[in-house]
């Protein structure tokens, strides 16, 4: 399911303003996300929305494809101004990029 060399440009093209992949790299207008699959996301130093927070999410693949898909939808209230990747081959490639990306 899905293609890394594939993901990392999509992450370039829409993810990269926002966020970070690299270890000890800093947040910007959306948190680092080194180390945040399978985790719950709550990454030291950044300032989530009560949303987010109260979720309680663990980021794998199936919550990243529902949330890609629909970020408002799935966490009502989130900060997140990223519309969406709507072409599930887009949400699995980016998906398959982060897992490699942002693994500790």
């Amino acid at each position: 399911m899905g293609d890394a060399e594939a993901g990392k440009k999509i992450f370039a093209q829409k993810c990269a303003q926002c966020h970070t992949v690299d270890k000890g790299g800093k947040h910007k207008t959306g948190p680092n996300l080194r180390g945040s699959f399978g985790q719950t996301g709550q990454v030291p130093g950044f300032s989530y929305s009560n949303a987010n927070t109260n979720k309680g999410i663990i980021w794998g693949e199936e919550t990243l494809m529902e949330y890609l898909e629909n970020p408002k939808k799935h966490i009502p209230g989130t900060k997140m101004i990223f519309a969406s990747l709507k072409k599930k081959i887009e949400r699995e490639d980016l998906i398959q990029y982060l897992k490699w990306a942002t693994s500790s």
